[in-house]
């Protein structure tokens, strides 16, 4: 479809249904042969088992740093929400487009193809990349096996816009976020004979309440980021399963906690705390009464924030394409604090539509973002090309 407009691209991808469990490969197919009809060659970065993959092209000089544009091609799912309408098929009513992802993200891709062609009727000074990750939702999980295929290249870029819906405003930090499993395995008795049994029910509530106090006391205590809209780090709960019957001392339970920090925040700090009061202060009481008795924390995510410096260069750059002077760092996680980190490429987050519409039933992108990330691009373009 070279030549196509933006809404006709965002249709084509919202009309791919790539939810995380399904594989994003008719999608990455797809964006590879619209390149290909436009002469640009791109690589796919797959993962283990070949049912997905990452996207990666150059256009432009490849001996100079350029821009990378970054971008993840899965959804969440639909199931249980009440959509009016089909959420793979867009609709336009009014001012906006609905469509599961058109806010998150895949109208930002769809603008990014769009503009291609304009890039390539010119000349550029420098290059301008393109990467589409997969499995973002689940954890940032595609984008790792990119940024080190993008570490293994002669030339890296210089920065990256990751174009997470922001309303088109400039981000410059948003939280890290690890999270765990934990299992505690106790020791069955017939509930009448409570004391002769090690209850995982009752030894996971202890933790969790000790997670709470945590909680509580970086609330008080901070540290603070006032850029944050809840401005310290947080501990959460999400899930608690355990137990056979009433009559039954409970044998197994097993749970799952996050931890979502601001940069100030040493993750391994607050890690090391509840790690140490489950094997020093709980575990040890269990195995008091039984021997086989066990607490197992698991790490199963680690996502890093991203944090940079208001003043450096690549913010002032996207500052100058967005057309504003203000910054503002969100508490949702994506795929920059790992270009950060990981790739050691300056990354900031700057996309069209509203996070407060991502992941809801009768998802949506307005018109007046989509305008607004296209010229956002053109001014890119005036940028980097040759006048």
């Amino acid at each position: 479809m070279p030549g196509a407009t933006s809404l006709e691209l965002i249709e084509k991808l919202v009309a791919f249904d790539t939810t995380s469990r399904n594989t994003n490969l008719d999608l990455i197919s797809f964006v590879q042969g619209y390149l290909a009809h436009l002469g640009i060659t791109s690589s796919r970065i797959h993962n283990e088992t070949g049912s997905k993959a990452n996207l990666y092209a150059t256009i432009g000089p490849e001996n100079v740093s350029g821009v990378l544009l970054s971008g993840h091609t899965d959804v969440v799912p639909v199931d249980g929400q009440d959509w009016h309408t089909d959420p793979f098929q867009i609709v336009k009513k009014e001012n906006k487009i609905f469509g599961r992802g058109t806010s998150d993200m895949k109208s930002f891709i769809g603008i990014t193809l769009a503009t291609i062609p304009k890039f390539i009727g010119k000349t550029l000074k420098v290059p301008l990349h393109l990467a589409f990750s997969y499995d973002e939702e689940v954890g940032c999980l595609g984008v790792r096996s990119l940024i080190d295929f993008v570490n293994d290249l002669p030339v890296k870029p210089i920065m990256a816009i990751i174009g997470e819906p922001t309303s088109m405003e400039v981000v410059t930090g948003h939280k890290g976020k690890r999270s765990y499993v934990g299992q505690v395995e106790g020791y069955e008795a017939h509930s009448s004979l409570a004391p002769l049994g090690v209850n995982a029910v009752e030894y996971a509530a202890e933790f969790i309440a000790f997670l709470k106090t945590m909680a509580r006391n970086i609330e008080k205590d901070g540290p603070f980021d006032p850029l944050y809209d809840v401005q310290h780090s947080t501990l959460h709960v999400g899930t608690i399963r355990g137990g056979t019957a009433l009559n039954i001392v409970p044998k197994v339970c097993t749970f799952d906690f996050e931890f979502r920090y601001i940069g100030d925040e040493d993750p391994d700090q607050i890690e090391t705390q509840f790690m140490a009061y489950a094997s020093e202060k709980i575990e040890p009481k269990m195995k008091a009464v039984s021997e086989s008795s066990k607490f197992n924390i698991k790490r199963v995510n680690d996502v890093p924030g991203l944090d940079i410096s208001p003043d450096h260069e690549a913010v002032s750059f996207v500052k100058r394409l967005a057309k504003r002077n203000d910054y503002k760092k969100v508490a949702f996680g994506t795929e920059a604090g790992l270009y950060q980190h990981r790739g050691e490429i300056p990354a900031v987050i700057c996309g069209p539509g509203s996070i407060e519409q991502a992941h809801k039933p009768n998802e949506f992108i307005t018109l007046d973002q989509i305008h607004l990330a296209e010229n956002f691009f053109l001014r890119l373009m005036d940028n980097i090309c040759e006048n």
